[in-house]
């Protein structure tokens, strides 16, 4: 199963990212949003990295401008009809995704695969909303894509073996590191970082060291090379709310229980670095 081309859904900070990345793989790839605005914004931030990489020796001129020439803007969903596989990476709300998997089978070739970005909602779920289940699969990167080098591989209930490879030899080409998972709430990353994320968040909440307290002892004294609340503002509150609320559900476990200080700055507005303020003020 060959994927010559390539289209990503959402021109956002992460789908940028795995347009940035394809491309820099010499796969030509359609980027598509709801609106123009997000594209041109999307390819602002594409052309930024790569300008940076040229200025810092890690890229010639040639090769970035042949990496721009293979990203193609779309602001509509039909141009995915001439890909081998699509790349989701839009809001992570089950009734959107579904409805844009249920228009992409509609639209897409049989042979295309039809792969979620999603960072904690079942592939099995997503996959029900096509008449080609054996052909979704979840293929989970890290922000910032273009430095992080795992890819989670999240095979739904009826996930093809030749769609799993398909996926795991497309990773490699894009330097990433392919690991398969399980269909579970939060697959592993989430499951293992967002139960630290909060705990921390709890930390602060009971008075036990301020967000300056608990990210340095976490990055001095466990190495990690950002504290968990200063991660939890470049993720955004919201969504590390989200994600908790999806496993405390889907796992009926109280440890999954988001903190009441985390919902009350979500409450508040304080979304973290996308508004300039969290635990910390940008």
């Amino acid at each position: 199963m060959s994927i010559k081309k390539v289209m990503v859904i959402g021109a956002g900070q992460m789908g940028s990212g795995i347009a940035q990345v394809t491309a820099e793989a010499g796969l030509p790839v359609i980027l598509h949003d709801v609106e123009d605005k997000f594209i041109q914004k999307g390819l602002a931030g594409i052309t930024k990295n790569f300008d940076r990489a040229v200025e810092k020796g890690r890229m010639s001129v040639v090769a970035r401008d042949a990496a721009l020439k293979l990203i193609t803007p779309s602001g509509g969903i039909a141009d995915a009809a001439g890909v081998d596989l699509v790349v989701e990476a839009i809001v992570e709300k089950m009734t959107v995704k579904a409805k844009v998997f249920s228009e992409l089978d509609a639209i897409c070739p049989p042979h295309t695969i039809l792969a979620s970005n999603t960072s904690s909602l079942p592939i099995t779920e997503i996959a029900a909303a096509t008449k080609r289940p054996e052909k979704v699969i979840g293929m989970h990167f890290m922000n910032p894509v273009p430095v992080m080098t795992l890819v989670e591989i999240i095979r739904g209930l009826a996930t093809d073996d030749s769609v799993c490879k398909a996926i795991a030899d497309l990773t490699m080409k894009l330097g990433k590191s392919p690991v398969e998972v399980r269909d579970v709430p939060g697959f592993v990353s989430n499951r293992v970082l967002q139960v630290m994320i909060n705990e921390a968040v709890f930390c602060v909440y009971e008075g036990v060291a301020t967000p300056e307290g608990v990210d340095s002892v976490m990055k001095l004294g466990m190495n990690h090379p950002m504290g968990p609340l200063a991660l939890a503002d470049l993720i955004g509150l919201d969504t590390v709310l989200y994600i908790l609320q999806i496993m405390h559900e889907g796992y009926a476990d109280s440890k999954y229980r988001p903190c009441p200080l985390l919902r009350q700055y979500v409450m508040a507005g304080w979304l973290g670095k996308k508004v300039g303020r969290g635990f910390y003020t940008y």
